[in-house]
């Protein structure tokens, strides 16, 4: 992948909305929880998402979100990272969420956060077909105009590792 292919991708990626989202994970309708890309890089992706505030939440029980459920937002934002660093090569056939460590709760439900959801993935380590992937999912705290995902409230932090799967094999008749 050269740099200026990889620069067009990651410009193009950023400021994105849930369609374009929606295109990239294999999570559709509701469960499609992340809004819009805010910015893309070469090591990871910061989204956001309203739909921790929506009733009709697949993931909520008995009218609640709990915070555990803020994996499966880092868990789309993961699948965005994938993508976007195969641009230039191959896509994966698919992946895996083989691991979440060091996982911490900040908070006990995502449903009464007020702010948007600001989910931040940051490549720690690629080793062949593995990848290994720090998350934080913040309250959204605009500041002098700036999305700064950091200065939010800090509702829950990981790690992650994803398995990918090989690129099928083009079929030769």
């Amino acid at each position: 992948m050269n740099a200026d292919s990889t620069g067009r991708f990651f410009n193009a990626a950023s400021g994105q909305g849930h369609s374009w989202i929606a295109a990239r994970v294999p999570h559709q309708g509701r469960m499609c929880l992340l809004d819009s890309v805010l910015q893309a890089s070469e090591n990871g992706l910061l989204c956001a998402a309203d739909s921790h505030r929506d009733p009709g939440n697949p993931l909520r029980q008995q009218g609640r979100l709990g915070a555990a459920c803020g994996i499966e937002y880092a868990g789309q934002a993961l699948h965005g990272a994938l993508l976007a660093q195969a641009q230039g090569h191959a896509a994966p056939a698919g992946g895996m969420l083989v691991s979440v460590r060091a996982v911490t709760f900040h908070a006990a439900r995502l449903d009464g956060v007020a702010a948007r959801l600001l989910v931040s993935v940051l490549s720690d380590a690629v080793s062949g077909l593995t990848r290994l992937y720090r998350f934080t999912l913040h309250a959204e705290n605009i500041h002098a105009g700036n999305i700064q995902a950091e200065s939010g409230l800090l509702l829950l932090q990981g790690r992650a590792v994803v398995q990918l799967t090989p690129p099928r094999a083009p079929c030769v008749p």
